[in-house]
């Protein structure tokens, strides 16, 4: 089809058990290049490594269904992601899948004091420009990731001004090489066939296939969908505060074996250069692990539409998450109970 080929990304070579071991979870990879790059000794290793990545052929919708061009200095990057890669495909974009399994809008203010990370539900209910009501998900199916944009677009009525894409399996790669991440696991439980991993509640040690069947699960729980999208956040700011710890920022092996595990494995838009992400590193070079939040777009529960389970979005508040955006206040914003 016409927009799987325009959406294409460039081919690299790789043997299928380099793209098992290299896979990154799409979250952590993009906001650990933010902060690889605040750390500053990684710049060198980026510029060397960034022509590696695979860039996203028109990506973005066509200018005259977007929302105007941002002048207040802020950026909204849109990571996406799934966690069903098909081992066959010769590429990272290729082998997403037609459907998008994770879904965040990282908003970097204009004094780029923080990264606020807005994750949406996949099975959120929404109108897709030209299909109509169903799940975000299916957007990708529908239009590729311009399609993806511009629904995201209308959802926050603002622009996205990069995107993003790489996939769940590998991003164990990361907690390898940070030695482990610990998290505060609210809810006891264990994974589901072939893991079977238990969590107890309280303080727990990730790395490798734990870490990530941690933050694939979501059948162990009554809320499903809602209660994994809360365990992705927790382990992505555990990770960025071992990021950013003196022993890792100061590690020039770990700082290598952690570019290692990302930079190369990346899709991406190809006004994503490596001078942009340099800029936008360096202007974020005294950013906290405390500076980074993360929230879901409300919502007001699920329901079934035509013979499926969704979620429905809380279009009450809806405007007020737009406000934000618009503001630039998206750091203050307190969204409601769920």
């Amino acid at each position: 089809m016409e927009h799987e080929e325009a959406n294409r990304a460039e081919p690299r070579q790789r043997t299928r058990a380099q793209r098992r071991r290299r896979n990154i979870w799409i979250a952590i990879g993009s906001v650990f290049l933010v902060l690889v790059l605040a750390a500053g000794a990684a710049i060198y290793s980026v510029y060397a490594r960034w022509g590696n990545t695979e860039t996203i052929q028109d990506a973005f919708p066509d200018e005259t269904v977007r929302p105007t061009e941002n002048t207040s200095g802020s950026m909204n990057i849109l990571l996406l992601g799934s966690d069903s890669r098909d081992d066959q495909a010769s590429t990272e974009l290729d082998g997403t899948g037609s459907r998008a399994d994770t879904m965040i809008v990282a908003h970097i203010p204009a004094d780029r004091s923080g990264v606020q990370m807005m994750s949406i539900m996949r099975d959120s209910w929404v109108d897709i420009p030209g299909y109509g009501m169903n799940k975000i998900n299916a957007a990708m199916a529908y239009g590729g990731v311009p399609l993806v944009i511009q629904t995201v677009e209308g959802i926050i009525d603002q622009r996205i001004d990069h995107v993003v894409m790489v996939d769940f399996e590998g991003f164990k790669d990361i907690t390898d090489a940070l030695g482990g991440v610990t998290v505060n696991n609210p809810t006891e439980f264990t994974s589901g066939s072939p893991t079977n991993e238990h969590y107890p509640a309280g303080q727990i040690t990730l790395s490798g296939d734990r870490a990530l069947a941690f933050v694939r699960e979501r059948y162990a729980f009554t809320d499903g969908d809602y209660q994994r999208v809360e365990n992705q956040q927790l382990f992505l700011k555990a990770v960025a505060d071992k990021m950013l710890s003196r022993d890792v920022l100061t590690n020039p092996v770990t700082l290598n074996s952690l570019l290692n595990s990302v930079v190369p494995y990346i899709a991406r838009d190809s006004e994503l250069t490596v001078n942009a992400m340099v800029d936008l590193g360096t202007s974020m070079a005294s950013i906290k692990s405390s500076d980074i939040t993360s929230f879901t777009l409300p919502t007001t529960g699920t329901g079934d539409e035509g013979g499926q389970s969704v979620v429905y979005l809380n279009d009450a508040e809806l405007p007020t998450v737009q406000q934000h955006f618009a503001d630039d206040t998206l750091a203050g914003y307190d969204p409601p109970a769920r």
